[in-house]
């Protein structure tokens, strides 16, 4: 779903992603994408396969490009994330050891206030094929996996990236005041609004022939009026129903006798009318 706006603010910052022996350009660049679209901008790599710069990660990141431009190469974990103060590790495998296992909101909680207070964090994702070694685990302070299903725990590097991203931007929606995208703040309808839209309707029904046999007509606009209530309408969506009534009757109105299509009511159609 396309929804880039460079007049909104360009949300970045939080844990440094880091990707060690990435292969293809393409799922680096997938990576940079679900980073830009929850708000993390900081992409480290380590020894990737394939060297760097890549013009298809470029192209794979859909324009995340302040991702891209700013990816930093390092040959090894060690010196990806010397400058951190706080490591998660993921991994979607049982490891035994004695590091905490975290589930992802719980991690990115910790990492929010880690951050918040002045940290360097950041979060190690592994190769594409086998993720990451028992060695590098090791220096991470706590684990992160995933609520996968145990007999098919197969994320690639970018759904794993996304997941991480999107719990971190979640874990931040108190700052951004719940969402970054709020609807048009609309007022409710009055009920004068609504009976006038019921009139509006039931008379340019009545023009076209529509409330047919005649002895249905108060039980047709029973129905018809409890359609219309069902749901509590805002003004402007009366006005909208309105308009397209008005627009509708811009041209001549055929009598209920006229020619073409059977109308409500004949013999050989359907009157589309169900008593209540």
């Amino acid at each position: 779903m396309a929804g880039t706006n460079s007049e909104r603010e360009l949300l970045t910052g939080g844990p440094a992603i880091v990707l060690v022996e990435p292969q293809l350009g393409e799922n680096i660049g997938m990576v940079a994408r679900a980073m830009a679209n929850f708000g993390l901008s900081e992409l480290r790599l380590v020894n990737p396969r394939d060297g760097w710069p890549s013009e298809k990660a470029r192209s794979a990141a859909s324009k995340a490009d302040h991702v891209i431009d700013g990816v930093t190469v390092f040959e090894t974990l060690e010196a990806a994330i010397a400058d951190l103060n706080f490591v998660y590790a993921t991994t979607a495998r049982e490891r035994y050891g004695f590091k905490p296992v975290r589930a992802p909101v719980v991690a990115v909680t910790t990492l929010r206030q880690r951050y918040v207070s002045g940290e360097k964090t950041g979060i190690l994702f592994g190769r594409e094929r086998w993720g990451l070694t028992n060695e590098e685990v090791a220096l991470a302070d706590e684990i992160v996996t995933f609520p996968v299903n145990p007999a098919f725990a197969s994320l690639n590097i970018a759904q794993a990236v996304l997941l991480m991203s999107y719990e971190w931007m979640k874990s931040g929606m108190e700052d951004l005041g719940e969402t970054p995208f709020q609807p048009v703040e609309q007022r409710p309808a009055r009920k004068d609004e609504l009976f006038g839209l019921f009139d509006h309707v039931e008379e340019a029904l009545d023009a076209r022939g529509y409330f047919r046999p005649a002895a249905k007509k108060p039980k047709m606009i029973d129905n018809l009026r409890a359609a219309l209530s069902r749901r509590a309408f805002t003004a402007q969506e009366i006005n909208i129903f309105r308009g397209v009534i008005s627009s509708l009757d811009r041209f001549s109105r055929q009598s209920p006798r006229g020619a073409g299509a059977p109308q409500a009511g004949d013999k050989d159609g359907d009157d589309g009318h169900e008593d209540a």
